[in-house]
């Protein structure tokens, strides 16, 4: 019985370990994670209950030439590869 050799396994992605790339996926969500406790922490969540039991509000009706801004605005964003 022959043991595996070194030059049997294959090479890692771009000389990275595996392990590597699993804590560095760790490491972002436990970061995601703490910016959103700090962000409870120190601002509360008072806001956010306010903007999700808030009603939404009906627009106001337009007259055509602020339509035609909305559209010309709109259309520019897309354009430039920018979107709302």
């Amino acid at each position: 019985m022959a043991a595996c050799t070194h030059q049997q396994l294959p090479p890692p992605p771009n000389g990275e370990h595996p392990i590597v790339a699993v804590v560095a996926v760790i490491a972002m969500i436990a970061a995601i994670l703490l910016i959103t406790w700090a962000r409870v922490a120190v601002h509360g969540t008072a806001d956010l209950e306010a903007t999700v039991t808030e009603q939404a509000e009906k627009p106001k009706p337009q007259n055509d030439r602020e339509r035609e801004v909305d559209e010309a605005v709109t259309a520019n964003r897309f354009a430039t590869g920018l979107s709302p």
